[in-house]
């Protein structure tokens, strides 16, 4: 097929793709469906096969001048995207469905002119990248710090009790509810009802955070109340539910002693108490140190982005929001869809609340490939081996284990591409300047940052 295009860059990076396709080719494609079509259609009068041109011409104009063109278009388009030689940046995202534009008609006596609009990955020219200053909190782990994980695992290894009839629910007891949320009607919503939901009170852990209104019910109680939560609430911003729990089971937690006995309760390589609070300092140092990664990282890209605008496309960004959605279904045991029918309204409020940091983590994961790609890093099977030997070093697992389960192409392809990021995030660190600014607490560094 003989065609010309024409490639316009647009807005977002989209671009215009102009097509026009000779006359001759036109007629060529629409005598070739007409062919076939003599040859397999059988209508009243005539035998299979036997049905002459011009009545199907006559009978089908339109069905088949519309099928001609559909062919025509697509066949253009499949050589031209399929053309070896097209630019990467003119090619559209694997996701993106080039949109025609202003439907054109088939003339036979004149060349077509058609257009698509497409999205295509956006062009990145990394700006200033060396001699920043970033600045990282001062912190380190405390004895308080050390304190807090020890009350943690005495909750882990608490011993759970009946709570005696008459008394109130209070904060740290465990409880067992059904609860149901109701229309304004009092109608039990579809799949808004569950049974037997234990939870420790005063947690948070459950979707309604309904810890408050639990707090001074006893063992048998059942109570009906409206919620109203806040415009910044994760699960139901800005919304009012109307519920009903009813309180099943009262226990209380009886917390162990601390001393060596937890200790070797706890895992039998302990012999003391001082050997516990050295493995929880060991641990807590080494995910400090994975934070305070992550933080120069995050506060470096930030002004690599500052330094390096990119228009992003609206597909790759909806792309983003629809995982964001399924990873949000996954948390509620529930697929994208049963997502959605349950916030209602609130839905598509909650996934546009998320743009923002949808746009940010693009526009990061974009210049990050394209540095990696501008440098060339590559990752050599040595790396990878080192790597694999690290992972399980600092898991107590079994190397052959973690080499199984990084075999698989995939995992491979993911652990590759983390290293290249570390690869590249090393040779960042080392031309820019990290400030250790003022002292933090290791509680407020982690709760500020995940």
């Amino acid at each position: 097929m003989t065609t010309t295009k024409e490639i316009t860059r647009l807005e977002k990076s989209s671009v215009n793709l102009s097509v026009t396709v000779g006359k001759e080719d036109l007629r060529a494609e629409y005598d070739d469906l007409l062919s076939n079509y003599t040859k397999s259609v059988q209508l009243p009068g005539f035998r299979k096969g036997k049905v002459p041109r011009e009545v199907l011409e006559r009978k089908f104009a339109e069905a088949l001048k519309d099928e001609t063109l559909g062919k025509v278009i697509e066949k253009a388009l499949g050589e031209i995207f399929e053309d070896e030689s097209l630019p990467r940046e003119n090619r559209p995202l694997p996701y993106c469905r080039p949109e025609l534009k202003d439907e054109p008609k088939l003339d036979f006596d004149t060349d077509l002119v058609f257009s698509v609009v497409y999205d295509v990955l956006p062009s990145v020219k990394v700006g200033k990248s060396e001699g920043l200053e970033v600045e990282i909190p001062n912190v380190s782990i405390s004895e308080e710090d050390i304190s807090r994980e020890l009350e943690v695992i005495r909750d882990r290894n608490s011993i759970v009790l009946d709570k005696n009839d008459g008394e109130s629910a209070a904060k740290g007891d465990v409880v067992t509810i059904d609860y149901w949320e109701m229309d304004d009607s009092g109608a039990v919503l579809s799949g808004g009802e569950r049974k037997d939901f234990s939870f420790t009170l005063g947690s948070g852990q459950n979707a309604y955070k309904f810890d408050d209104e639990i707090a001074g019910m006893k063992k048998g109680e059942t109570k009906e109340f409206s919620k109203t939560y806040a415009a910044d609430d994760e699960s139901f911003p800005g919304q009012i539910k109307k519920l009903k729990v009813s309180l099943t089971a009262l226990k209380v937690k009886k917390l162990p002693d601390l001393n060596d006995d937890l200790a070797q309760d706890v895992d039998e390589k302990f012999k003391t108490l001082e050997d516990l609070k050295n493995s929880i300092r060991k641990r807590l140092e080494k995910d400090l140190e994975r934070r305070l990664l992550n933080l120069k990282t995050d506060k470096l890209l930030e002004k690599l982005m500052e330094n390096t605008p990119v228009e992003i496309p609206e597909s790759m960004v909806r792309l983003e929001l629809d995982s964001r959605w399924r990873n949000m279904a996954m948390r509620f045991n529930t697929d994208a869809e049963g997502l959605f029918n349950m916030m209602g309204p609130q839905a598509e409020k909650i996934i546009e609340s998320w743009r923002g940091e949808a746009e940010k983590s693009l526009h990061s994961r974009l210049i990050v490939e394209t540095m990696i790609e501008e440098l060339k890093l590559e990752v050599s099977a040595e790396d990878l081996e080192k790597d694999l030997e690290r992972m399980a070093e600092e898991t107590g697992s079994d190397l052959e284990e973690v080499k199984k389960y990084y075999g698989e192409d995939r995992m491979r392809n993911l652990l590759t591409e983390d290293l290249k990021e570390r690869k590249l995030f090393d040779i960042l660190f080392e031309k820019n300047t990290l400030k250790t600014g003022k002292k933090t607490n290791y509680i407020d560094l982690a709760e500020k940052n995940g």
